[in-house]
């Protein structure tokens, strides 16, 4: 257990989640199911830099997560839809919090990094 308000600690099981749901390719994917559930290739050509292995190892991350589901649609032939989860929805106020605090900050960091970048090139 945390000893103040301010400590934490990053279990395995947190850290395990993290990897998994802030990838290179989950945000991208969780923000398009956000608006509307889409079948695999549709998600495809709205993410384009994305592989076809990369999207399905992406979207079988989020299912097992309970992030995302899969649904079999009865049409023929048969297809799939992803749409995201009530517990999916929850991750995006979290999500937003992440990327204000990063839009508040950018100028430091980018500073930070142009500090890095020079010092590391001997200029």
């Amino acid at each position: 257990m945390p000893d103040t308000a301010h400590d934490f600690v990053i279990a395995l099981p947190h850290r395990e989640l993290l990897d998994q749901i802030l990838d290179k390719w989950s945000l991208s994917v969780m923000n398009e199911l956000c608006e509307r559930p889409c079948r695999f290739n549709e998600l495809r050509r709205s993410i384009p830099a994305v592989t076809q292995k990369s999207l399905t190892a992406t979207l079988r991350r989020l299912e097992r997560n309970g992030l995302v589901e899969r649904r079999l649609l009865t049409s023929r032939p048969v297809a799939v839809e992803y749409a995201i989860t009530p517990l999916g929805k929850t991750f995006r106020a979290p999500v937003e919090v992440l990327l204000t605090w990063a839009d508040a900050h950018m100028p430091e960091i980018q500073q930070a990094r142009d500090t890095f970048d020079d010092e590391s090139l001997g200029l």
